[in-house]
């Protein structure tokens, strides 16, 4: 029926909203926690077994975090029958963009993701000087680079259940025009 891709910025609350999509009663997996996504070696494509934490300096230069199209794949293959949300980020995301049927992302201030990284007790990533530098690079581009490529951008510095309500509003939306557009080609929606 329909995939989603919810992602942004580390710290914007995409494990989180995927939470509450979970306590919901909504399919909803997080990239990270359930095994979509992997530390690789960008030079030699191997898998990073044991990634150190936090990361030394320079890491992040020669590895990076990437998404598996199989993985991904499969996800797609069980979502056509209901909605399901992917929830994450990774380096290659534009390997699996096809694969969904709307991409939201979540975007937050400067402010709002230094205070995120360095509080949130269920991930360390951003707590590291170097991670966090990464993720501050990161932040200013996010909007134009996913509105460039048709995303739902929301404002995840609102109240939590305003986030979540606008990421289904969004899927609703997305849902009741695909059924209309479905209607109107079998000639049934048209007076």
């Amino acid at each position: 029926m329909t995939l989603v891709w919810v992602t942004g910025n580390s710290g914007t609350g995409k494990s989180t909203v995927g939470g509450v999509l979970r306590a919901r009663g909504y399919v909803a997996l997080d990239a990270d926690d359930d095994g979509f996504s992997r530390w690789i070696d960008r030079a030699t494509g191997e898998v990073v077994v044991d990634p150190p934490d936090p990361v030394p300096g320079g890491w992040l230069d020669r590895y990076g975090w990437a998404i598996v199209r199989e993985r991904v794949e499969a996800l797609a293959e069980e979502s056509r029958s209901r909605i399901a949300f992917l929830c994450g980020s990774a380096e290659n995301e534009a390997d699996v963009l096809d694969l969904f049927d709307m991409t939201v992302c979540l975007l937050i201030d400067e402010d709002t993701l230094r205070h995120r990284l360095a509080t949130r007790t269920t991930n360390t990533f951003g707590r590291h000087p170097e991670e966090l530098a990464a993720a501050l690079k990161w932040n200013p581009l996010m909007r134009s680079l996913y509105e460039g490529r048709g995303a739902t951008v929301v404002d995840a510095s609102r109240p939590l259940p305003e986030v979540v309500g606008s990421v289904i509003d969004a899927v609703q939306e997305l849902t009741a025009a695909a059924r209309a557009c479905s209607t109107d080609r079998d000639g049934q929606g048209f007076a």
